[in-house]
Formats: structure tokens, C-alpha cells, sequence
């Protein structure tokens, strides 16, 4: 199906536009060309008042619409989760499991696998571009919302199953102390993309990680010790090195907005970019769910346990860029940038996804900027009004 998509300011992952349209064919993108050209035989989408942007790139989703990435997940509940980020301009993800045990690693594996099958006719499972391993090879000794009974040091086969080649794009956080150097290279030289989170690793450990070939830190000054005069820990080896990638899940509570502001300013251009570490709340009518055993409910713009500590959060992508914009100060280019181009770099995704170029993927939303909400989206060329 040939689309034209005309009307909206368009945001090309680099600069503004006015006075342009794109067209697709199919999952591509074939052109950008003056609004007043108007081809024959395409559909055509009035986007005026909107911006037309790259699909937003989420590497750290918990769950959403209800459902949790976790042993109780199957396909129909894998593509609910995507269906329901989507809504929120979310169009490449990575489910991400949080630490448990070895059956339920397995069978989140084995359906990541199965969605794949069914990458080039559903759109939401088109979505899922790989898995993200949120542990379990994580410090018991900081304080997150893994339970310390799933943590573990790394074997063969945790590493043998993390790094399956058919599970596409494959990413794995960790702390490096509690990991070990050997662990971290098999998974390197594996294809994986490791990065380093609920870690209480010194500088010195940190510093190796890197040098190893550490790929960047999972929800930076999350879950790790902070930075102090005389030991700056994995957050001030993170600020320092110019390679290192750095999410930040900027939903206003995990970590205070002047404390990201200081991240973006230390790092070069282009090194933080934003994720979510959404939980099965967003886009539900429900503020609690059961998961691994316990009940976890939604208070004041945070999921919590029983106990009141943190499990996760309740953010979209579209709510971080908002947030990066009105708590951040960035300039709307800049954290539209954070939540598409600059992660398609991270998981080296940035040949086809990220920019609205020819021969890109036709991963596009269309958002009306005045109340940050998703009018349309586009997966591998598949389109749906919001």
C-alpha cells in the first residue's frame, strides 16, 4: 500500500521541516517531497497540526495494558504490551524480564522467538526487535526492585541462552562486579549489548567493565550508589567515559530532574537517551497486578510493592519526552531525538530506524505537540489512528 503523509511539521530525526511529505511503499520509506506535489494512487493522511516523527525506540518495557513480560506471557499478551506503547509513540521495543528464575527466562526466550515468526505480517509483534535481560547477574547489595532470591551469578547456559542469535537484538544489564570480566566478554563477543545497573561496582570496576567493552548503563544514578568525593562509583565512571551510553528514566521520581540535566550536560551529544522501565499500569484501567508473587500497585505516579518501595514506573515515551522537554530543558528536537535516533545508535538500529530518510523503515508517529498525545502511527508501514 502506497501512503502519502502530507501536512504535519515534520521532524526528519535531524531537524524541522515545513512543507514536506513523505511517502511509503509498503514497510519502507520511499521520499520526502514538496507538500504541493500530490502523486496518484496513494492514501492519503492529513496530519495538519501534528508532528511527524521517528517511531519512538523503548529498550527497558517491564509490561503495559495489564500484562507483565514474565513466565505467565504469551504471544496474545506480548502483543498487548506492544499494541499499548504503541498508543503512546512507542514503535521498536525490547521486552524486558526482570530477574527470576530459569523457567521463566526460558519461556520468555521461546516466545520472543515465536514473535518473530510473525514479524513481517503483525505490526505490533513487528514492534519487538529483540529482549532486553534486566538481570538476574544483579548486587543483592542495593536497595531495587529485584528480588534477591532471582539474584545470581552468570553460568554457560544463562549465558548460552542470552545470547541465541534468532532472539534478534539482544541486551543484557548487569553488575560487573558481580558478573565477572570473563562472563561480560562471552557475552560480547556473543553480539550482546551489555550494560551495567543495580550495581554497587567501584570506579576501578566500572572502569574495567568499560575497557571490556561495557556498552552503556541501564537507568543511570538508578539503583546505584551515588557519587561522592572520593569514590564516584559506576554513575561518575559512567559521566566520564565519552563512549559509554546512559539511559534515563526521566518520569520525575526515580531521579531528580537536576541530576539528569547534569548527566546531559556532562556527556557528549547524543550519549543519554531516554527508556521507560514501564510496568503493567500504563495504558490500563487498573492501578494494581500480581507479579512474581507479590501485589504491586500504582501510587502517586509509581509502581510500589506492598512494603511501599519502588517496583517500576508508570511512564510512556511520550510522557519522557514531554518530561525532557518541560523537566529537562531540552528543545523538543533534542528529546525527540533522545527517544528515537539516539537508542537506534545504542542498538545499532540506527541504519534503519531513527530518521525519516529514503529506504528507512516506515516506523512513524504523529503527535499533536500542544498535549503530547499520538494521533497516528506507523509499524513497518502498517498504520493506526489513536
Amino acid at each position: 500500500m502506497k501512503q502519502l503523509l502530507q501536512h504535519a511539521r515534520l521532524f526528519d530525526g535531524s531537524q524541522f521541516h515545513a512543507g514536506k511529505a513523505v511517502t511509503l511503499d509498503g514497510g519502507q520509506i520511499v521520499e520526502i517531497i514538496e507538500r504541493s506535489v500530490s502523486p496518484g494512487g496513494y492514501e492519503l493522511f492529513d496530519l495538519t497540526g501534528l508532528v511527524l516523527a521517528p517511531g519512538f525506540i523503548d529498550v527497558h518495557v517491564f509490561g503495559g495494558g495489564g500484562h507483565m513480560v514474565g513466565s505467565d506471557m504469551g504471544l496474545p499478551e506480548l502483543e498487548a504490551i506492544a499494541d499499548t506503547h504503541r498508543q503512546f509513540g512507542t514503535t521498536s521495543l525490547l521486552p524486558t524480564l526482570m530477574s527470576d528464575d530459569w523457567d521463566a527466562l526460558s519461556h520468555v526466550s521461546s516466545s520472543i522467538l515465536r514473535a518473530h515468526k510473525y514479524w513481517g505480517e503483525n505490526s505490533a509483534l513487528a514492534a519487538i526487535k529483540g529482549v532486553h535481560f534486566d538481570g538476574p547477574c544483579l548486587s543483592p547489595s542495593i536497595n531495587s526492585p529485584h528480588r534477591a532470591s532471582q539474584l545470581r551469578r552468570l553460568d554457560d547456559a544463562l549465558i548460552d541462552l542470552m545470547s541465541h542469535p534468532d532472539l534478534g537484538i539482544r541486551l543484557v544489564t548487569l553488575a560487573p562486579e558481580r558478573a565477572g570480566l570473563d562472563s561480560l566478554s562471552k557475552l560480547i563477543e556473543a553480539g550482546v549489548l551489555v550494560c551495567a545497573g543495580s550495581s554497587s561496582a567501584t570506579h576501578q570496576e566500572a572502569s574495567q567493565a568499560i575497557r571490556a567493552g561495557l556498552r552503556g548503563v541501564t537507568k543511570l544514578f538508578s539503583s546505584m550508589p551515588p557519587i561522592t568525593a572520593t569514590a564516584p562509583g559506576l554513575a561518575g565512571a559512567a559521566l566520564d567515559d565519552k563512549e559509554l551510553w546512559c539511559s534515563l528514566l526521566a518520569d520525575g521520581f526515580h531521579v531528580h530532574p537536576a541530576a539528569m540535566r547534569m548527566a546531559i550536560k556532562a556527556k557528549p551529544k547524543g550519549k543519554v537517551f531516554l527508556s521507560s522501565g514501564a510496568m503493567a499500569t500504563v495504558g490500563w484501567d487498573e492501578d494494581q497486578f500480581d507479579f512474581q508473587g507479590q501485589r504491586i500497585r500504582l501510587q502517586k505516579g509509581v509502581c510500589v510493592y506492598p512494603d511501599g518501595s519502588w517496583a517500576g514506573s508508570h511512564l510512556t515515551m511520550m510522557g519522557a519526552v514531554r518530561n525532557a522537554v518541560e523537566l529537562l530543558d531540552q528543545p523538543l528536537s533534542e528529546a525527540l531525538r533522545m527517544a528515537s535516533f539516539y537508542p537506534a545508535q545504542f542498538i545499532r538500529m540506527d541504519m534503519t530506524h531513527g530518521t525519516i530518510a529514503p529506504g528507512f523503515a516506515a516506523d512513524l508517529i504523529a503527535f499533536d505537540p500542544q498535549n503530547w498525545v499520538v494521533k497516528h502511527s506507523w509499524i513497518n508501514g502498517y498504520h493506526r489512528a489513536h
